[in-house]
This record gives C-alpha cells, structure tokens and sequence, in this order.
C-alpha cells in the first residue's frame, strides 16, 4: 500500500540514453510504414507468449481483502481469479499490510499516526490473515506454498502466494514468524512499511536505528531457513545494505522505480540502491504509479531503465494492485499482454519478456526454498 507522488526526481523518458530507448523509439516510429507490425500483431505476439507462463505480480492488494481502517472490511472482495485467467496473470503475491491500524493519509503521504498497543498489531494480522484466507477460498485461489505449486500454477489455475507488508506483527517474538508460515503459508515478508519498527528504519521517515536492527537480523536468518522471500521494500539504503550481508538468500525489492537522485523521504531507489539488491541474486518489482508511468508503454520504459541499471536477471513487477490512493497505469490483470506488447516493442524479446513478468520471482522463490 503506498502513496504514488514521487515529485519529479524519477528518470524520465529520455533521461538516460541506452539501448533499449534506442531500440523503443526505432520500434514505434517502424509501425507507421508499409508491412511493419500493426498493434494488434504486437499484442497478439504477446498473448501467444504468454500461453502457459508463469507470470508472477511481486506485490498485490488485489480482492481489497484489506481496507485502510483498523477494522476488516465486511464489503465483498472484488474479483481476482477471473481478471488473472483472462489477462494469464499466474500467481500474485496477495498481502495484507502489517501497520493499517497506526497509519493516516494525509497530502497524499502515508505515515504512522500513533504508537500501536500491546498486542495490537498481532491480533490485526491474525484478523488480516484470515480475510486473505477468506478471499482465496471465495475466488478459487490456490495456495502456493511450495516451489512445486509455484511451477503448477499457469497450468492449475490462479494462485496466491501469501505475503505480508510490514513485520511489525511480530512485535519482537520471533515465535509468530514460524507461526504466520504453519498457520497462514506465509512465504513472502516484507520487514518494514510506514512504520519504524522492530526490524529497522524506512525511506519515508527520518531513521532510528542506523538501518537494520539485531531483531531484523535475526527475522532474515529465520526466514531463510524456514524459506520465506525476504522483501526490503521501504526500508532505508542502510538497511538494504545490512540485510545483504545478513542474508544468504536473495533480496526482493518489491514494489519501486529507479530515480537518478532519490528525494529526501521518497520511495524510489538509486541505481546504487537498485544493484545491491540484484548483487545477491534477487529481483526488484517495478510498479504503476500514474504520477510516475502515466501508461503501458511508460512502465515498459521505467522496466527497460531498470534493465540496463540491474541486468535482465533482476527485474519484475509490483503492481501494488488496489494499493495506490489513485488509479494506476497498471489497473487490472486484464492488462498484462497489453504491458507485454509494450514490453516487446521497447525491444525485448519473447524469453526475456516472460523472465520480467515472473521467471525472475521465481528463480528468487526458489532458491529460497532451496530448490535449483
């Protein structure tokens, strides 16, 4: 769940001269003459390689399982399954989000408003897992909770793979880590969000503890033993660097873009940033704020900037479905062979394609789990 006003500090289109832009604006100005590919070949190409892929959204709110109070919204979920089938969206990492009760908006910006009660925020995520539960039985949603599943999933139907925003339920007790992945398949933990919490310090508020925590240091070491994706989304440079030397398994950045010179506070990552992580192994979700990515082709262009920041290897896409407080340029599943057409005219190919819409997250996913 995020705000989507960065300011004007993302690289734009055009800002950085490399060779996918090259390749894009080649691409586009081939379509107006005689026997280029049309649109609709562009699109239809995309749809054909997307056939029995496994596709994968990094980071989702999708079903609005979980509201912006400190209560659980009763209104009915809103689909999931059917948009995910018709736009071959396999799995998404559906997640509830740690921190709601203590958080306000306001001027468009997420903060923590109020110190939580004793106990406040475990009870929350028990309620939170539960609604998630509630969302994938209604839709059909099958769990995934192993690296077989994950592999399962284009061919077995739509799947949910169970994350969480925020490690704040923990509340210090390591014990409820290995509780959320018996009990709610936990297997994807985000450790901050828009709170300073036990685990460390975030980008969107003045830092604490120098980065990563002993606590948060211990929760990764759990983690990648019990094989839970380790995702350091809002959290500090400091914090990204500290948990690269701690962990022993890939990072995921979930949901992010690349900025030249991140502002003060802003949610976006420097390139520095950008390849710590995918010096470990891992992956960084790009995601679909207006403000940022008006349409398609301009998030194809802010993946493609990705690209040649971090390499093919290290890139996906965090939608932050129904997470955003206003409509993105990525609003439905439906859209994903559309993103996958604008994603082959910028000059990537049918493989490489299918690694950004989900290979990448699950090669992470895997070598988490232990398992090549």
């Amino acid at each position: 769940m995020t705000t989507d006003d960065p300011g004007p500090e993302c690289c734009g289109p055009g800002s950085v001269f490399d060779r996918r832009s090259f390749i894009g604006a080649l691409f586009c100005a081939s379509v107006a003459l005689p026997g280029s590919a049309t649109a609709q070949a562009r699109l239809d190409e995309a749809r054909a390689a997307l056939k029995g892929a496994l596709t994968v959204d990094i980071h989702s709110h999708a079903g609005r399982a979980i509201g912006r109070s400190n209560v659980p919204q009763k209104a009915p979920f809103t689909p999931v399954a059917d948009p995910m089938r018709e736009g071959q969206m396999a799995v998404i990492c559906l997640t509830m989000v740690a921190d709601t009760p203590v958080l306000e908006v306001a001027d468009r910006r997420i903060y923590a408003a109020r110190n939580p009660g004793p106990g406040e925020l475990y009870e929350w995520s028990r309620m939170s897992f539960e609604r998630l539960a509630a969302l994938t039985t209604q839709q059909g949603l099958r769990i995934v909770s192993d690296v077989a599943a994950l592999r399962e999933a284009p061919t077995a139907g739509p799947s949910a793979l169970i994350s969480a925003e925020g490690a704040d339920f923990l509340e210090g007790r390591l014990d409820r880590l290995e509780e959320a992945h018996r009990l709610h398949h936990l297997r994807h933990l985000q450790l901050t969000h828009y709170r300073v919490n036990e685990l460390g310090d975030i980008q969107t508020a003045l830092p604490v503890h120098g980065g990563l925590t002993a606590f948060g240091a211990e929760v990764i070491r759990v983690c990648n033993r019990l094989g839970i994706v380790v995702d350091i989304a809002h959290g500090t440079f400091d914090l990204v660097k500290q948990a690269a030397s701690v962990s022993t398994k890939p990072l995921v950045l979930s949901h992010t873009s690349l900025a030249n010179r991140p502002l003060p506070h802003s949610r976006l990552i420097s390139p520095d940033h950008a390849k710590l992580v995918a010096a470990t192994g891992g992956v960084i979700g790009i995601w679909p704020p207006s403000s940022v990515f008006p349409d398609l082709a301009a998030l194809a262009a802010g993946i493609a900037r990705m690209v040649d920041a971090t390499g093919i290897d290290h890139v996906g896409l965090g939608t932050d479905m129904n997470g955003l407080t206003a409509p993105p340029s990525f609003a439905s599943y439906r859209q994903l062979p559309d993103l996958g057409a604008a994603l082959m005219a910028r000059g990537f190919n049918a493989e490489e394609m299918r690694k950004l819409l989900g290979g990448n997250y699950a090669r992470v996913f895997a070598a988490t789990l232990g398992h090549s």
